[in-house]
């Protein structure tokens, strides 16, 4: 919010043109837009073999071979993967980092967007660099590649140790582990899936498989002292630095803190665990019975129940609320505090709340346009293409990036106007 503080809130439109881009370059990819709203970006094919990222109808000042994923950082600066004389690498405002890979895939941002990072390949072997500055340790292979919240700490699952067709003893006696910032955890395991850091960085929780049948969470290279069946991805307390995951008991799920379990009900399925900001409250995805999805607060399951997808959980900031993203007989819609709303959608994407959690807000496609949906009151503007809604810091306005007829639009509206 310190940040929406500083964008403009006052003026409310702007227009950029945007479908005579399609005039002027061979190709124009697919558009994306600035956190603030103020610029749209896209990737062009200015000539033979070059490309280039074109911002409010600009180009940058070099071009590239070849040029892919383009994103803005959440503190505005533009990125893309880019390619030259065979080589890969970042740019960043049309700068490209002075190293240079193989390939490099899978841009990261820090929450404040300062910091930039990559998994990259250079020679067969595979590692992560953050802001121009490379692993000085590369692996055999390497996996779910993350950046730290706030300081830019980089960590991925990665293979320690070569292996040749027909080694199974040794994959057995583990090759993986978890890397942060390229030096490797001490301890091998068998399997190493998805890690998680602490808020400040400074811990890395991971799923490991000790051997052929037992899982556990590993915090820091050490694993919990209990076993079980299976487990899901580890989620920090904000607050406290304790460690919880889904853990499989006896063909049930439940949910588990430091080893131990903390809700005394089990489910067919429990996964995707979410945190109160202030670490009060815990949700999480489950299925209270087979093919039945809600989810569960502090374990207690909601009432409304859907039958083919909860997704997308979240709290409001204050932690008073959770809303999130339900499908049920092949429409889509949301679902606030155990209540689904009436609106349904042939597609909707991650809920935002208000900063004082009174209003709520997504994205939201019906009958091939795109549009905004505010405590279950579309918007009227049907649009060609949209992008999340973001809440002004006093809670009464949203800003709103569209495209619509070959035109991008930045608009600042009051939430009275769509909610009536």
């Amino acid at each position: 919010m310190e940040r929406a503080a500083r964008w403009n809130w006052n003026t409310s439109t702007k227009e950029i043109p945007f479908s005579s881009w399609q005039d002027r370059f061979e190709w124009v990819e697919e558009p994306q837009a600035s956190p603030d709203g103020e610029s749209v970006a896209a990737i062009v094919k200015v000539g033979e073999s070059e490309f280039n990222a074109c911002v409010n109808g600009e180009t940058w000042s070099e071009g590239f071979d070849k040029m892919w994923y383009l994103r803005y950082s959440p503190d505005g600066r533009l990125t893309a993967i880019v390619s030259k004389d065979g080589e890969w690498t970042v740019a960043v405002d049309g700068a490209a980092w002075e190293n240079r890979f193989g390939y490099v895939w899978n841009t990261l941002f820090s929450a404040d967007g300062r910091h930039v990072a990559v998994a990259f390949q250079q020679d067969m072997a595979y590692g992560m660099a953050c802001n121009d500055t490379p692993w000085e340790q590369t692996f055999p292979n390497l996996t779910n590649p993350m950046i730290s919240l706030n300081d830019g700490q980089t960590a991925a699952v990665v293979q320690v140790e070569g292996l040749n067709e027909g080694e199974i003893h040794k994959y057995q006696q583990g090759i993986y582990s978890a890397a942060v910032d390229g030096v490797p955890w001490e301890q091998r395991f068998v399997n190493v899936w998805k890690t998680a850091f602490n808020p400040g960085g400074t811990s890395l929780a991971a799923e490991i498989r000790l051997n052929l049948y037992d899982y556990t969470i590993a915090v820091n290279g050490v694993p919990w002292n209990q076993v079980f069946g299976c487990v899901w991805e580890p989620v920090f307390n904000p607050t406290n630095g304790k460690v919880v995951a889904p853990v499989r008991i006896q063909g049930k799920w439940a949910l588990a803190e430091d080893g131990q379990v903390i809700w005394e009900r089990r489910f067919v399925q429990l996964w995707h665990t979410r945190y109160s900001p202030d670490g009060k409250r815990l949700a999480a995805i489950v299925a209270p019975e087979f093919g039945r999805w809600t989810v569960a607060v502090d374990g207690a399951p909601w009432r409304a129940t859907v039958r083919e997808m909860v997704t997308d959980a979240v709290f409001s900031p204050d932690g008073a609320r959770i809303a999130a993203v339900v499908k049920d007989r092949g429409r889509w819609s949301l679902a606030a505090d155990g209540h689904i709303w009436q609106n349904t959608f042939d597609m909707a994407w991650k809920p935002v709340f208000s900063p004082d959690g009174r209003h709520l807000a997504a994205k939201v496609q019906r009958n091939g346009k795109y549009t905004i949906v505010v405590d279950d009151r579309p918007w009227r503007q049907e649009c060609d293409m949209a992008w999340d809604p973001v809440f002004s810091p006093d809670g009464g306005k949203l800003l709103l990036r569209t495209i619509e007829g070959g035109t991008y639009f930045r608009r600042v509206v009051p939430v009275a106007g769509i909610t009536g």
